[in-house]
C-alpha cells in the first residue's frame, strides 16, 4: 500500500467518525460510504480533499455533495434491499454508487453528457451492475419504468415537479431540496400515502438549481 493510499484510508476513517458524531446512525449507510471510494469521483486535483466534509467541483457548474449531506439524504430515504430508486442528477456518480450499495436497482438521469459518460465508467470500474443511467431531463422523470419505491433529487427546484410526484409508488419516499435561492432551500421528504402526499421539512440545504431540458451543444468558431 502506497503512502497516498494509507493517507486516504486514514482520512476516510476520520470522516466516518465525523458522520457518526453528526448523528448518522444507520450502520448500512455508513458501511456503503466506507465501501465507495470517493477519490475516484472527484477531479485528480481534488483527490487529497476527497474525504474532507466539503462539496467539490466536478465541472459544468456542478458539484459532488459533501459526504455529510450524502449520508443524511441516504439515511432519510430509508432504503431497503428490494427498493428501486430513481435519482435525478447523476453528477459524478458518487451518490448513485452509495444508493446502489443499499438498494435493488438505481435508475439515474443526468443532463450533461460528459458527466454521465464519466460516471458510467466509474460504475463499471466498481462493478456496480445494478445502475441504469441515461441522458435526459430529470424533471420529466423516467416514464418507461414502473413507479419507484424511492426518488432522490440532487438539485433544487422551486417546487417538486409533478412528474416525479406521480412516479412515486404508494408508500414510497421522495427526497428533494426545494427553493429558488440557495439560502432559502429546504430539504423536503415526501411520503405517498393512501390519502395523498405527506410533506416533512428536514432543514436547510444548499444545492445547485434543477434545470429543465438538455444543454445546448457547443458551437464551434465560424470560418
Amino acid at each position: 500500500m502506497s503512502p497516498e493510499e494509507s493517507a486516504l484510508i486514514a482520512k476516510k476513517l476520520k470522516l466516518l467518525m465525523e458522520l457518526r458524531g453528526a448523528g448518522i446512525g444507520d450502520a448500512r449507510v455508513l458501511g456503503a460510504i466506507e465501501k465507495v471510494p470517493r477519490e475516484i469521483f472527484v477531479p485528480p486535483s481534488f483527490r487529497d480533499s476527497a474525504y474532507e466534509n466539503v462539496a467539490l467541483p466536478i465541472g459544468h457548474g456542478q458539484t459532488v455533495s459533501q459526504p455529510s449531506v450524502v449520508a443524511l439524504m441516504t439515511e432519510k430515504l430509508e432504503l431497503g434491499e428490494r427498493h428501486n430508486v430513481l435519482e435525478i442528477g447523476t453528477g459524478s456518480g458518487y451518490q448513485t454508487a452509495v444508493l446502489a450499495r443499499l438498494s435493488r436497482r438505481v435508475f439515474t438521469i443526468e443532463r450533461h453528457r460528459a458527466l454521465l459518460a464519466a460516471a458510467e465508467r466509474r460504475f463499471a470500474e466498481l462493478k456496480l451492475y445494478n445502475i441504469v443511467a441515461r441522458l435526459g431531463d430529470g424533471a420529466r422523470g423516467w416514464r418507461e419504468q414502473p413507479p419507484f419505491d424511492r426518488i432522490l433529487v440532487t438539485a433544487a427546484a422551486r417546487e417538486i415537479p409533478a412528474a416525479l410526484r406521480e412516479a412515486l409508488a404508494p408508500g414510497g419516499i421522495l427526497l428533494a431540496p426545494v427553493g429558488k435561492e440557495r439560502r432559502g432551500q429546504r430539504l423536503m421528504r415526501i411520503r405517498r400515502e393512501e390519502e395523498g402526499f405527506l410533506a416533512e421539512d428536514l432543514g436547510p440545504v444548499h444545492f445547485v438549481p434543477l434545470v429543465g431540458g438538455l444543454p445546448r451543444p457547443a458551437v464551434g468558431p465560424r470560418r
